[in-house]
């Protein structure tokens, strides 16, 4: 794994400073936002796309193809739809289906056009370092879909893909043809333009029967949606750093203290942000080897639900001595995608479900992106204690909280509605530096490494 260096290409997302009241993001909730929800079973196809869908037939089936909530979400989004299957499958007509369905929010890299024959081999082609330049070169133009037409039966080239994701922010959606005679070798035989044969397919098919399962599944915010709610942690870290009552609690972050009676920096004590797209983990995975990941992957909601747009209530932002993040409250269909398991650090928890729903903003040096969960569950058990917090005052729009020893929670007034997608991620996890300019209401400056 190698670091890619700052100056190529310095992103300004971990947070957006702004000089605008506190409360501004509430001013975006006309911009393409909904407050519908989006119940899915069983009629997960409710909102189809009036005639086309209606004629596409049932092999193109897709929630990114007929529910126009998850169409729009994805246009403001940044994502790399992964076809997977055999020569012959269908892959690419379910490419030009979704490049007919997008148009030019969408880009189509078609492995085909590259003549990089698929076969089971002992190394990725050199042919793919042009496969690799188009793409990034899509990726530095923020095209919204970005269609990979190819076998991606090697997990080698797989992880290539992911890097490149995380680098550029692009979630990862795998799609696969639904046709009848997808594995059926004998008829892709006759199907697929490289005249492969029976024995050719048979020895890539092992890899391309079994799901590629994610790190984990959640839910992954629009480039839009990550936007403003970088932006309200961005005030609320500001306005934070700048209250009375919590530079008389500056003890608890001292790493952030440079003049206690100016501000507390805290936007540079929260020096690592989480790789990609800002998100809310439903079932840590571990790319199939975490307990219960077959079960949680083959559960109806799930399948059903993959690919598919939702709009996520965000209550509540918080921080404690570790993380900075934001709280949500799952609506009755989103509780069908939470583990019955999630909410529990000890057997004898019993917190409602859906606790621990959240999406980590920051951590402070050291502390990994898992801990914003685990912060966000002893709030509840306080709460559930009867130790509501001491109201400290009003600030960014919300009733701001302190709950003793660097923790603090800031109750929106009007929660932030944001659009995601629900899917997988498949990269490495690691967390993100950022760099900080040490100005009031500036941006961070990050540095993906991958």
């Amino acid at each position: 794994m190698e670091s890619s260096p700052c100056s190529q290409q310095m992103k300004r997302e971990m947070w957006s400073g702004s000089s605008t009241p506190p409360c501004w993001w509430h001013r975006h909730k006309n911009r393409g936002f909904s407050k519908k929800s989006h119940p899915f079973l069983p009629k997960i196809f409710r909102k189809m796309s009036t005639q086309s869908a209606k004629e596409r037939p049932e092999s193109l089936h897709f929630p990114f193809l007929d529910d126009e909530d998850t169409i729009s979400t994805l246009k403001e989004s940044k994502t790399f739809f992964i076809l997977r299957g055999l020569p012959g499958s269908g892959k690419s007509t379910l490419a030009q289906a979704i490049h007919d369905r997008y148009k030019d929010a969408c880009k189509v890299i078609s492995v085909d056009h590259y003549k990089i024959t698929p076969l089971i081999r002992s190394s990725i082609p050199e042919e793919y370092s042009k496969v690799d330049e188009d793409l990034v070169d899509y990726c530095k133009r923020e095209i919204s879909v970005i269609v990979l037409d190819d076998t991606h039966h090697e997990r080698e080239r797989l992880e290539q893909l992911f890097d490149i994701a995380d680098k550029y922010r692009y979630k990862v959606i795998f799609a696969e043809p639904k046709t009848p005679w997808r594995l059926d070798c004998p008829q892709l035989k006759d199907k697929n333009q490289w005249k492969l044969s029976v024995e050719e397919l048979k020895k890539m098919k092992p890899s391309l029967e079994k799901e590629f399962l994610p790190m984990y599944f959640g839910w992954f915010l629009s480039k839009r949606s990550s936007e403003i709610l970088r932006k309200a942690g961005q005030a609320f870290l500001d306005e934070l750093g700048s209250l009375k009552a919590f530079k008389k609690e500056s003890k608890y972050f001292p790493s952030a203290i440079e003049d206690p009676k100016i501000k507390i920096d805290l936007t540079s004590y929260f020096v690592k942000r989480p790789p990609g797209v800002l998100h809310c983990t439903t079932k840590y995975t571990e790319f199939g080897k975490a307990a219960g990941a077959e079960e949680y992957a083959q559960q109806e909601a799930v399948k059903a639900s993959y690919g598919k747009g939702f709009t996520l209530s965000i209550s509540a932002l918080f921080i404690t001595t570790k993380t900075v993040g934001a709280r949500i409250e799952l609506s009755e269909q989103q509780l069908l995608l939470w583990p019955g398991d999630a909410d529990k650090i000890l057997p004898t928890d019993n917190l409602p479900r859906g606790s621990r729903a959240h999406i980590t903003l920051g951590c402070a040096n050291g502390v990994e992106a898992v801990q914003t969960g685990l912060d966000l569950l002893e709030f509840v058990k306080l709460e559930k204690a009867g130790n509501k917090g001491e109201q400290v005052g009003e600030i960014g729009g919300g009733k701001l909280l302190y709950f003793d020893n660097g923790m603090w929670m800031l109750v929106l007034s009007k929660k932030i509605d944001v659009r995601a997608i629900f899917s997988g991620y498949y990269g490495k996890g690691k967390l993100v530096p950022t760099q900080s300019t040490n100005k009031r209401g500036a941006a961070f400056s990050s540095c993906t490494i991958i």
